[in-house]
């Protein structure tokens, strides 16, 4: 079910930083534009991976930071894909494109999602150990 969330979450940021991109491309610089709806687009995802998809507690820029990373490795991904089909047709049609940056995009997407769940997002062995001791403490203090 959270994958699902993810999914959701993601793709919904994903639909609405591209319109944003389409509003700002007459405004500014197509590069600067993309980097500015890039970078807000993470830190929004971010906080709706946290609350809706994996549920989380944990909060801060330490989060953006580890989850702004796994954005650039997808895009490092990404990337790589599109330029290992260009090394190998120099030039393909529009659909080879597509499906190449899609397949790559459904990976990296599968990958992220991994490490934003257990690394980012997952619950700490030390904050388990803690509130396990804690509860135990609280029991007896209790009794």
């Amino acid at each position: 079910m959270a994958f699902v969330r993810f999914v959701v979450c993601g793709g919904g940021v994903g639909v609405a930083s591209s319109g944003v991109l389409v509003l700002l491309h007459d405004r500014m610089p197509l590069a600067v534009a993309n980097a500015l709806v890039t970078v807000v687009s993470t830190v929004i995802a971010t906080e709706l991976h946290s609350r809706v998809s994996f549920r989380s507690g944990r909060r801060g820029w330490g989060v953006h930071l580890q989850s702004g990373l796994t954005v650039a490795v997808s895009y490092a991904f990404t990337t790589g894909a599109l330029l290992c089909l260009y090394a190998v047709r120099s030039e393909p049609s529009a659909l080879v494109q597509q499906s190449v940056y899609l397949s790559a995009s459904a990976l990296a997407g599968v990958g992220r999602f991994a490490l934003l769940r257990v690394v980012v997002f997952g619950e700490r062995k030390a904050a388990r150990a803690r509130d396990g001791v804690l509860g135990r403490t609280s029991v007896a203090m209790a009794a």
